[in-house]
Parts: C-alpha cells; structure tokens; sequence
C-alpha cells in the first residue's frame, strides 16, 4: 500500500449491531451501527460510538437511526451515510485523495435479491468499485479457523444482533441453512418488556441492552453467577423513581421463549442435513459466534438439549469480520464470494 495506491481494500461486517472495518488484516473501526442525523437538512452529525450514545436522547432535531433491522438495509440514506462515515473514520487525515475502494461484504445467509441490491448500491454509492458479498455463516467459519472447502460438514451458529444465522458448511458452499430473525435485538425487547411486565419499571434499548450484557443468562443455575444488576427507572404507574436489582434467574426466564425458538430453528437445520455430514457435525460440534454466543451458560444449555457439543468461538464478536478479512485477501481464490 504505497502512498498514491489507487485501490484500498477493505472487510466489512456490516451488522445490525456493530460494524467492523478491517483493512490490512487489522481491526480499523469496530463501532455501533448507529448514524445521528439532522432533522432538517438531513446531515450527518456522528457516526458510531458518538451517535449511540445520542440514542434515545435526542431533541426534534436530531434524529438517530439504526439503519439495518434484522441484518437487513432498513434505511438506505441512513446506510449510505454511516458507511462512508466509517470509512473516512479510517484514514481521517486523508481529506483530499479517496481511493477507489475494492470491499468484501458479509451478508445474512437468508437474504433475498432485493435485500443483496440493497447492500451493493449502498456499498458502491459509499465509493465502493468492486463490491463482493459473502455469506455471514461463511465468513464466521473462516474467522473461527474452519478449512471450508475441505470435503467435510461443519455447523455454525452465528448469534447477531438482527439475525441469527444457522449454517452446515461443507466444499465451501453452504448445504442447510437458517435464518431466524430471533437474536440480540430480539433479546433486548424480551428484557424491556419482562421489566414493564414484571416490575412495573420503564427501560430503553440502552438499559435493557446494559441488563443483558450484565446479567443476561439462559440457565437459572450457573458455576460462577454475575451479580445483581441495578436499574433505574421510572415507575409506570406513578412515574416516581425506582431502584430494581435484576438477577440472572429472572433474565434466564424471561428469555426462555426466544432461547426455545433458537434450539428449534438448530434442529431444523440438522433435519435438513445429509446423513454424512450429520456424521461429521456430531464429531466436530457445532460453533457458536456473534454477540449472542456470550451469554450465560449458553453452550452448556444447548449441549444439553440437543447432545451435540457446542463450543464457543474465542472471539465471537469478532470472528465473522475476521472471516471478511481472511476472504478478502484470498477474492480470487474463494469461489464461493457474490459478485
């Protein structure tokens, strides 16, 4: 990379939770996919980290938007903004001189032609030349260090913040797969709910999000548990201030319904599966990557209901961006990228 190279290739993991930038095989950006815009003119005024810590806090003017739901361009301005501002966030100093972008994209495994265009334009309208996709499934297999185009069935389950992605990998390309729109998001209303339900107590994505990362769990026993969690709120009744300690058994109940949608969705996707490489699964496990592979208590819950190991990647958060990375070095050699 000299200094008037004409191409910068990046990987990006464009989640609906975070998104990882990765140029030269190193983590550049890794920030919320948040944009705050201006009500009036529509200008950006933060991206990433500044713009989520205006969410939920904003005056008429500013609006903030989370411009993909469920793994999905929601928002396509929105989209277009946030990645141009997270690519400049790269190479701040560089004003003048923006090199043509050569850019590796994950995408979910369930994603329609509509939902790819989205993802294309909004890459190439942000200065993208070559835009390629891989699957997300994918991308977590290479990052967790699975040989994908060896003749043998791997299954990962990749836990994100809009979808969770459930894939068997084998001759890099993917034999069963499933996309549920039940993860990290999904978690989060859970909690915010069960709170409004059960405490009386009013929480925002923010709080409810804290709560989980604090104390979120699906096993009502667990080895070494958090602590209680303090939240604050107003009461909804008489909206005067409450103090509510959240313990781990109450969050592991009050995800029990999502966790339970999860372990289905697993089974289908092993149903679908060949018998060999339902062999192979069995004696390989299965991995766990994204966000929501960090919960409590979660690899020993699904070892348990569907007897098959399930390990969790050494870092969830990062193995699908880490998979980009390694797909991007390798875009003439790996046939299974989109074009």
């Amino acid at each position: 990379m000299g200094l008037f190279s004409f191409t910068q290739e990046i990987a990006m993991d464009l989640g609906t939770a975070n998104t990882i930038i990765i140029c030269n095989g190193k983590i550049m950006v890794d920030a919320p996919s948040v944009v705050a815009l201006d009500r009036r003119t529509d200008k950006v005024l933060a991206v990433g980290e500044q713009a989520r810590q205006m969410h939920g806090k904003t005056h008429e003017n500013i609006r903030t938007v989370r411009p993909l739901r469920d793994g999905v361009i929601a928002d396509f301005y929105a989209a277009e903004q946030m990645i141009r501002g997270m690519i400049k966030m790269m190479n701040p100093k560089n004003r003048w001189f923006s090199p043509s972008l050569r850019m590796v994209v994950c995408i979910p495994s369930g994603s329609t032609e509509v939902e790819l265009r989205a993802v294309r334009d909004s890459a190439e309208h942000a200065g993208g030349r070559d835009v390629y996709m891989i699957y997300e499934p994918m991308a977590a297999a290479i990052g967790i260090g699975i040989d994908v185009e060896a003749p043998e069935g791997n299954m990962i389950v990749d836990i994100g913040g809009g979808t969770t992605e459930i894939a068997v990998i084998s001759l890099g390309g993917i034999v069963s797969n499933k996309s549920i729109r039940i993860a990290g998001d999904e978690l989060t209303a859970d909690i915010m709910e069960y709170m409004r339900r059960q405490h009386n107590v009013k929480v925002g994505e923010r709080t409810a999000e804290q709560i989980k990362i604090n104390v979120g769990a699906v096993l009502t026993t667990l080895e070494n548990p958090p602590e209680d969690y303090i939240v604050h709120g107003p009461n909804q009744m008489t909206a005067l201030p409450m103090e509510v300690p959240v313990s781990y058994q109450e969050i592991a109940h009050c995800l029990e319904k999502s966790i339970s949608k999860m372990e289905a969705a697993i089974l289908s996707a092993l149903e679908q599966t060949p018998p060999e490489l339902y062999a192979d699964v069995v004696r390989n496990g299965i991995y766990l990557a994204g966000g929501g592979a960090l919960i409590r208590g979660l690899d020993k819950r699904l070892t348990d209901k569907i007897n098959i190991p399930f390990h969790v990647a050494e870092d969830p958060l990062h193995a699908v961006a880490k998979g980009t990375g390694v797909a991007l070095k390798n875009i003439d050699k790996f046939k299974f990228l989109i074009r």
